[in-house]
């Protein structure tokens, strides 16, 4: 008789987030949503350079109770806690799910090999394919990196989740490219935990527009600045106000240089690169829309989060926002910056009959859910046999 859990969960990915002491990513809230619903029937998998194990029954609650809790113990207790079971580690598979959430070590040497080598079934959750799709948003090397994380997933996956539709299309498309088989594919979107309903919504002295998300080329920040620059031209002290909410990413250096020296847009744009749910939801409840200009996506955490707070949403006409919120956003091409311009304008009048009629799509949304999503995934791969 086995003590082995029935999945195994790889949480390399939250364990360096963690000891970083880097706030959760929107992929960082999927991982730690598969710990809170697989964790008590799962063993950790941990990925260290070329080191793959699976630890103890023991070890894996320890380490999935320390992520689970306080950001601020982490450092401290992780060298003398789970990592001290490293020598008991038990590398066996024995034919059991392997469930990689976050794109983990794909692309690293003798990943396909330790798959094949100790009887693991992957199962992998795919968030987008943006670097092979859209590799000059990305950092140098990493449209390589994320071609042979793909194709190692082709390569060794008893199944794949794609987070939408849309995702599994680019994935059988590169899957032709590259003349590969496609595993069994389960589309889920991913739910999203509500955002704290805010105490008072205080409305500001001007119209405030908010974006969220990691500041990074794709996202098409610069944009937002030059309509930004436009407006406070146009109305000096009565310009409306942008919030950009996110963590500094990559390949913007053209936005961190005038969010750091523009003095015309001081007080008129903000960047808040940690802010707490509450304050989030304080934030979108007194605005007037969530602005989505990304140029490539694959889902779309805030458009769900926003709709969710009945809050209106202007974003790229992309497919998977089509997707996943239907016709309820007002769908702009993310190129057309002067019907950006105009719309903006147009939510920012207090009298707006474009963003009152978003409010009326929006009425009886219902949001995707983890309950849906983990019962459509639980309920595919048990016909994965």
């Amino acid at each position: 008789m086995t003590d082995d859990a029935p999945y195994l969960l790889d949480v390399t990915r939250l364990i360096w987030r963690r000891w970083k002491g880097r706030l959760p990513t929107g992929i960082d809230r999927v991982c730690l949503a598969y710990l809170r619903h697989f964790g008590s029937r799962a063993q950790a998998v941990v990925q260290h350079r070329y080191l793959r194990r699976v630890l103890g029954r023991d070890a894996s609650r320890e380490l999935f109770a320390l992520l689970e809790g306080p950001s601020a113990q982490f450092r401290a207790k992780l060298p003398l806690g789970s990592l001290r079971h490293l020598s008991g580690l038990n590398a066996g598979g024995n034919g059991r799910l392997y469930l990689n959430i976050g794109h983990t070590g794909l692309d690293s040497p003798g990943f396909r090999a330790w798959a094949k080598r100790t009887a693991v079934r992957p199962i992998y959750l795919i968030h987008d394919l943006i670097p092979v799709t859209h590799p000059q948003f990305c950092r140098a090397g990493e449209a390589d990196r994320h071609r042979e994380r793909i194709r190692t997933v082709l390569d060794t996956a008893a199944g794949v989740i794609g987070n939408s539709q849309a995702t599994l299309d680019e994935l059988t498309a590169f899957a032709e490219d590259e003349a590969l088989p496609v595993p069994p594919a389960q589309a889920a979107w991913l739910g999203v935990d509500s955002l704290p309903r805010p105490q008072q919504i205080i409305t500001p002295s001007r119209p405030t527009f908010v974006v969220v998300g990691t500041i990074e080329a794709r996202k098409n920040h610069l944009m937002l600045l030059r309509i930004w620059s436009r407006l406070v031209d146009r109305f000096g002290s009565a310009a409306p106000r942008l919030l950009i909410i996110g963590q500094r990413g990559w390949e913007a250096e053209p936005v961190f240089e005038i969010l750091d020296h523009s003095e015309k847009l001081r007080g008129h744009v903000i960047e808040l690169n940690r802010c707490p749910d509450e304050e989030l939801a304080e934030h979108l409840a007194s605005s007037r829309a969530l602005l989505f200009p990304s140029l490539a996506e694959g889902y779309g955490l805030p458009i769900i989060e926003a709709l969710k707070a009945e809050n209106p949403v202007i974003a790229s006409d992309l497919p998977v926002f089509r997707e996943i919120a239907a016709e309820i956003p007002t769908y702009l091409d993310p190129l057309d910056e002067a019907a950006w311009e105009t719309a903006i304008l147009d939510y920012s009048k207090p009298d707006s009959s474009t963003r009152s009629a978003q409010m009326e799509r929006m009425r009886g949304y219902r949001a995707p859910t983890w309950e849906k999503h983990f019962a459509e995934v639980e309920h595919w791969l048990a016909s994965l046999g």
